[in-house]
């Protein structure tokens, strides 16, 4: 058997991904108008780069539900400006302050504090907006589902509520079960959404789409642990997290077997998250 070759698979879901992102955020035209820059600051919050992990994630679960990559497309879009959203919110001045992300000014520093907060609020509705007009061949209910994980994982029960305990505790955190319930909140949550959004426009039974959700939500916290390690966080806890990326990689790998070959793609991408993590521990900080 060949060897999954999860860099190939990457670089193609990504670049379908991007392409799909670019097609579903409104473009900048003369006729339509572009108040306060709103559309242009949507852009730029979305299309600057990133690993795309969250609509990587949403396609592989429906991949391994039996689905394909278009049917995933507007759910992997959706979660993506939900991210962005909060990225462009969590850089403010009232919450983390930061100037620069991926090596550009900050969208506040290049559109203005007020216009950050517009642009945010307006990638939250559009990603609403996206998601609900769904994809050829996807049931009304599904998407109505789909829409109903999403908002539950993206507010107060998921990121929204895992930033206010990020706030709230900062890098003072002694217990790795607080650590990973923030995790599990601000992190693990839209992996869940997209787990479970990708199951049901791949087709899966109900139980299915609760174990991809659960997967989404191991890789997560597995994700976010080995993010710490990498950037030299939470170092106390160390030891601890790093055996809980191998037993929450494990979990997944459990979580996936029922879908076979189809499942190959999660898998790789779990053990990227292990090897990560004990790269990281190791000293090496390639990402």
């Amino acid at each position: 058997m060949t060897a999954f070759d999860l860099k190939a698979y990457v670089n193609d879901r990504r670049h379908q991904a991007d392409e799909a992102l670019a097609q579903a955020l409104p473009e900048i035209d003369a006729a339509g108008g572009d108040p306060g820059r709103l559309k242009e600051g949507m852009r730029y919050a979305v299309l600057q780069g990133g690993k795309r992990m969250r609509p990587m994630i949403t396609i592989a679960a429906c991949e391994a539900a039996g689905g394909s990559v278009t049917n995933a497309l507007p759910a992997s879009c959706a979660l993506e400006m939900i991210h962005a959203y909060s990225l462009v919110h969590d850089d403010l001045p009232a919450m983390d302050n930061d100037l620069e992300r991926r090596g550009r000014p900050t969208v506040h520093v290049a559109f203005g504090h007020a216009q950050a907060i517009l642009i945010g609020d307006a990638l939250l509705t559009r990603a609403f907006e996206v998601l609900g007009r769904g994809a050829a061949g996807i049931s009304g209910d599904r998407i109505a589902a789909a829409m109903t994980r999403l908002a539950h994982h993206a507010g107060i029960h998921g990121m929204v509520g895992g930033q206010a305990l990020d706030i709230q505790h900062g890098q003072d955190i002694h217990a790795l079960e607080l650590l990973e319930r923030v995790h599990a909140l601000k992190t693990g949550a839209l992996y869940a959404a997209g787990g479970a959004m990708g199951a049901l426009c791949g087709g899966a039974t109900e139980a299915q789409v609760r174990d991809l959700e659960a997967w989404g939500l191991k890789f997560g916290i597995a994700f976010q642990h080995a993010d710490d390690i990498l950037d030299d966080d939470q170092q106390a806890l160390r030891p601890q997290a790093l055996a809980r990326v191998d037993q929450l990689v494990g979990e997944c790998d459990g979580l996936a077997a029922q879908f076979g070959v189809r499942a190959e793609p999660l898998r790789a991408l779990a053990r990227w998250v292990a090897d990560r993590a004990h790269a990281a521990a190791a000293g090496v900080k390639a990402d």
